[in-house]
């Protein structure tokens, strides 16, 4: 069954089947930025998996603190980031869990892993079980 989702004006639009690879938080301060939020909430969902619906993103490229390329995919008009690629996940798409369309979607899959665990605001919690990392996995 395919997952799908989209940017708040609904005209760049993806889906994707089967598991994604990882659900992860990240607290770096790029997806602090890239959110608007304290951090961000990720799934990484493999190239053969996911599909660009619909819309053609803006894009944005920067050189992550890591040090690696990433591009966030964006709507030109309503400003949503909705995925982003790159040199850390080579061959995935990072999708934002907030464009998914089941609203259950978050409270029905917890995080497995923080990333930049070490960079979490201090009002935050751990969250119970996932896999605390200081950075990105190598």
């Amino acid at each position: 069954m395919a997952q799908e989702g989209g940017c708040l004006c609904n005209k760049v639009r993806v889906n994707y089947t089967g598991e994604p690879n990882a659900h992860v938080l990240c607290h770096c301060l790029d997806c602090r930025k890239i959110s608007g939020s304290a951090y961000s909430n990720n799934i990484i969902v493999p190239d053969g998996n996911f599909k660009l619906v619909s819309g053609t993103p803006k894009t944005f490229t920067k050189t992550a603190d890591s040090g690696n390329t990433i591009v966030s995919h964006f709507c030109g008009d309503c400003g949503t980031t909705v995925y982003r690629t790159g040199d850390s996940f080579p061959g995935a798409n990072i999708v934002k869990v907030g464009v998914m369309d089941d609203p259950e979607w978050p409270t029905k899959n917890v995080p497995k892993g923080e990333l930049f665990a070490g960079q979490r605001v201090p009002w935050a919690k751990e969250v119970d079980g996932a896999a605390q990392m200081p950075g990105m996995p190598s």
